[in-house]
């Protein structure tokens, strides 16, 4: 008994020390937003100098700076992610759903495909990307680079390895009689896939969604790659550079970007956090 009340004692501290070490930047991020620039610098942990007027002052300046431009980013950020999630969720969906009922070598071989490129490191194939975008935008005559398309495409392919691997350890659970019998009644494969199994995924696809949508929006590298940083389209995680000069950086106005550009997946993860366990429960049981 003692030994169980000691092994448990252990777990809950080494939980906490993980859960400050994980909420540590976090908190740096929201403490040095009430505070102006030499407080931060002077003192980045302490809570000398904060002030609610301060922070009022902060996120007006960011909102209000024209080189920022928050509003224009915010809706360039909201565009490239509603569409990526959009289409990872339907093209992933069949992707997984073609897999899974087509007990075929090549259908095994392109889900170990996916498999295969959840393992290969971004920073690996970046150089590649930008050089194979550049090729490809010559030869379809639509710029692939510095366009909203363009990014759109890379995260659909980045994106739907994970989304394909997820819903197909669900839609396997989803009994194949289902689609005998929508097949008996003369639905189509299209018909079948739409009315009977897309409505089935709605857990796992809410789960994946919200994983997916908080890399896209928080996403810094790939749109510094394919936008480029002195481009006319930025997302918010780009834009904060406007802060950030050669020998100067104003570290309020950094951090009250970054507590701008944070909030709204803060707001939906804590909306639909029970959802993203729903999500992976069911696809565990199944």
């Amino acid at each position: 008994m003692e030994m169980k009340k000691s092994r448990k004692m252990i777990l809950t501290i080494l939980a906490v020390i993980v859960a400050v070490y994980t909420l540590f930047p976090f908190y740096l991020v929201v403490m040095n937003t009430f505070k102006n620039a030499n407080s931060i610098v002077a003192n980045p942990v302490g809570f000398e100098g904060i002030s609610v007027s301060q922070l009022m002052t902060n996120l007006t300046s960011v909102i209000n700076n024209s080189n920022f431009n928050f509003w224009y980013a915010f809706g360039t950020s909201a565009i490239i992610t509603i569409i990526s999630l959009i289409l990872l969720a339907l093209f992933g969906g069949m992707a997984a759903w073609v897999i899974c009922r087509n007990k075929t070598k090549w259908s095994t071989a392109i889900y170990m495909v996916f498999i295969a490129s959840m393992i290969i490191p971004f920073q690996v194939v970046m150089l590649p990307l930008i050089s194979t975008f550049r090729d490809v935008g010559k030869f379809v005559g639509i710029s692939m680079l510095q366009s909203i398309p363009g990014i759109v495409f890379a995260y659909c392919g980045f994106g739907g390895a994970m989304t394909v691997f997820i819903l197909t350890g669900f839609i396997k659970g989803i009994p194949y009689e289902l689609e005998e019998a929508a097949a008996i009644d003369g639905c189509s494969p299209e018909g079948t896939f739409f009315r009977i199994i897309f409505p089935l995924l709605t857990p796992v696809i809410t789960t994946v969604t919200i994983l997916n949508g908080m890399w896209i929006w928080n996403d810094y590298l790939l749109p510094s790659l394919m936008l480029g940083q002195n481009g006319k389209i930025k997302t918010l995680p780009v834009a904060v550079q406007a802060f950030v000069g050669s020998y100067v950086k104003q570290w309020d106005l950094i951090l009250a970007a970054a507590l701008l550009a944070i909030i709204p997946m803060i707001i939906i993860f804590l909306v639909a956090q029970k959802q993203i366990m729903n999500g992976m429960v069911e696809g565990a049981i199944k």
